[in-house]
């Protein structure tokens, strides 16, 4: 039922980490929370984070000598957008061996919480951690969060049905302190999806990359909606390797759709990428041969039209398509204030009232790492295949897809 105790004029604080270009901090914000400190070592998305918002608190610096104790009890949410290359398999998966060191960040995180000791956290990356390493690395994190004080759910979360044009699935990790007495709330999806046509009406004019000659030709050849597929079988070989020729026209389908793909109109995005003519990931325009432009992809990714991305333009495609939707980020600080608002009210009267609007949020129980599961991830001859771990992936993939199997239950209602 509705939370009568929900008011407009509470204004929780955050930390955020890894911040970006601000999709999350511009949604945090859009939904009441505060920022303290904004982190990110990116020159060019710190630039944007600062004067596009020239009252916060932007550090650029990098997140291994950043210090946070000064706020430890004023903060009430630490985020941290741990860079997810390192686990994402665009980025070779390499987790927490990245060369780069991309997949060590987690536990800069972690350190952080451990300093500031806020009372909820919130952790955001791609779909691709829960199965990294078999979920051992997944298993690692919550489990140091765990330690931390700290109870968690995790849920991927499908972006088309919080108010983003665009087929994105992200893994939200949110935790509460175990002292705060709330539950853990996730947003619950909205029945309605937006098109690329309606994302991108009345799109101010901004520049975009260019293809090659060559490109340019066969995309022309290719209808909206279409890719590779609609090619004469000629061309397409002039343009694979033979290896990759053989493999896509064996079954003619694969897993290649992105490649020379052009979008749809009446349809979501396909997930916005950091360079929009990647290989397997072509994002070409409906129905102009042109990749989408800055503005376009920053409109898909759901940034006010007014939002400036500093850097080259190579920098400027790759902050956008690095962020979290402003809107997916917006949707679960609304879930996070709520949780603290119930917090505040239990503090206040020494009555727990769990008392929120279930048409627009669903509790999610926390995750029970077995014992010996905790032990076994930290051994050098960790076995996946062993009973208990898999059991327990098992079943933290099945309960991570809570959100998702409602909004296709609601998209199959539609239908009907």
């Amino acid at each position: 039922m509705e939370n009568s105790n929900f008011t407009d004029d509470f204004e929780p604080t955050s930390i955020e980490l890894f911040a970006g270009a601000g999709g999350t901090a511009i949604g945090l914000h859009k939904a009441g929370f505060n920022p303290l400190l904004l982190n990110e070592i990116d020159k060019n998305a710190s630039a944007t984070l600062q004067d596009n918002n020239p009252e916060w608190n932007v550090v650029n610096q990098d997140v291994h000598t950043l210090s946070c104790k000064q706020y430890e009890g004023r903060v009430d949410l630490v985020q941290g957008g741990v860079p997810c290359q390192a686990f994402s398999s665009a980025g070779h998966r390499q987790g927490f061996n990245d060369s780069k060191g991309r997949g060590q960040l987690f536990w800069e995180y972690a350190r952080i919480i451990g300093e500031t000791r806020p009372k909820v956290i919130m952790m955001e990356n791609v779909k691709g951690l829960r199965s990294h390493d078999n979920g051992r690395t997944v298993t690692i994190m919550l489990d140091q969060l765990n330690k931390l004080g700290y109870e968690v759910a995790l849920q991927i979360m499908p972006a088309q049905y919080y108010d983003v044009p665009q087929v994105r699935e992200r893994l939200i990790i949110i935790g509460v302190r175990s002292d705060v007495r709330t539950p853990i709330l996730y947003p619950m999806p909205l029945k309605h999806v937006i098109t690329l046509r309606e994302a991108l009406k009345g799109v101010p004019d901004s520049p975009c990359q260019h293809y090659s000659e060559r490109k340019a030709r066969l995309l022309e050849q290719i209808p909206e909606g279409g890719n590779w597929a609609n090619l004469p079988l000629d061309q397409l070989k002039t343009y694979v390797k033979p290896e990759t020729f053989k493999k896509l026209t064996s079954s003619r389908a694969g897993s290649s759709g992105g490649m020379l793909k052009r979008l749809s109109w009446d349809k979501p995005s396909p997930t916005i990428m950091c360079d929009p003519q990647m290989r397997l990931t072509e994002r070409c325009h409906p129905n102009e041969t042109r990749p989408l432009s800055v503005r376009e992809s920053a409109r898909i990714q759901t940034f006010p039209d007014d939002y400036k991305f500093e850097g080259s333009l190579a920098s400027q495609y790759r902050q956008v398509g690095n962020a979290v939707p402003c809107n997916l980020a917006y949707h679960v600080g609304l879930a996070l204030k709520q949780m603290l608002q119930i917090s505040q009210n239990y503090n206040n009267s020494q009555t727990l009232t769990v008392d929120y609007d279930d048409r627009k949020f669903i509790e999610v129980e926390p995750i029970i790492i077995p014992e010996n599961v905790s032990k076994q991830v930290y051994e050098e001859d960790f076995n996946p295949n062993s009973h208990d771990f898999k059991v327990f992936i098992k079943k933290l993939c099945e309960n991570s897809r809570i959100l998702g199997k409602i909004a296709t239950k609601q998209a199959e209602n539609d239908e009907k």
